[in-house]
């Protein structure tokens, strides 16, 4: 489950803006959650991801040293590397929403989506890839066929649990031996309804 007093990724995922898609009004039906980062140094940056449950039951967690040349390849680099883990541990046809911090890479994304939905890309619709994140991008491109529906939200790099993962791998090498997890979703029992806020604290007989 995810640490108790820190918010789970469908938490994360459900308050942050997933650009040029109108955020859904029920995104805890998706079945997992990833959240990537890269980091750059020149002594040696890394890249780190997080895979959840809608549940918030952990799958996998990577601290992996990297020497990208920059800090955008560090990104792709790590969106690549957290889309293979999961494609790897989920059935086919899973719905997932992915956490970046990275501004252009959750907007391509998303662009990508709505073009491949719509069979074309036009003026609303354009990616802009970073020369040396080509060979990155197309191996994205290609995981996302994998799932049923994704979506990627941008969320605030403070609140990426991936970014400490990224920055200090050498920290973090250890979450690189926790078992290799394939968990399925609890799935709900009934609707989750939410009610109104005129309704929410009124007693029965108001």
């Amino acid at each position: 489950m995810a640490a108790y007093g820190r918010p789970s990724l469908r938490d994360l995922f459900d308050e942050a803006p997933t650009p040029h898609i109108a955020h859904p009004p029920r995104t805890h039906h998706r079945e997992f959650y990833l959240a990537t980062d890269g980091s750059f140094r020149e002594s040696g940056g890394g890249l780190g991801a997080v895979i959840e449950t809608r549940d918030g039951h952990r799958v996998a967690r990577l601290s992996v040293p990297n020497d990208a040349p920059d800090n955008n390849t560090a990104e792709y680099r790590a969106l690549h590397l957290g889309l293979d883990v999961l494609a790897n541990r989920s059935p086919p046809g899973a719905r997932v929403g992915v956490l970046i911090d990275h501004d252009d890479l959750a907007a391509n994304v998303n662009v990508s989506i709505l073009a491949a939905r719509e069979g074309r890309f036009d003026d609303h619709h354009r990616v802009s890839i970073p020369q040396r994140t080509s060979l990155h991008w197309r191996g994205i491109r290609t995981r996302l066929r994998d799932f049923g529906e994704v979506r990627a939200a941008r969320i605030d790099s403070g609140h990426n649990p991936a970014h400490p993962l990224a920055n200090t791998p050498g920290e973090y090498a250890h979450v690189n031996a926790e078992p290799d997890r394939c968990l399925l979703p609890e799935t709900p029992s009934r609707e989750e309804r939410v009610p109104p806020p005129s309704r929410a604290d009124r007693r029965a007989s108001d």
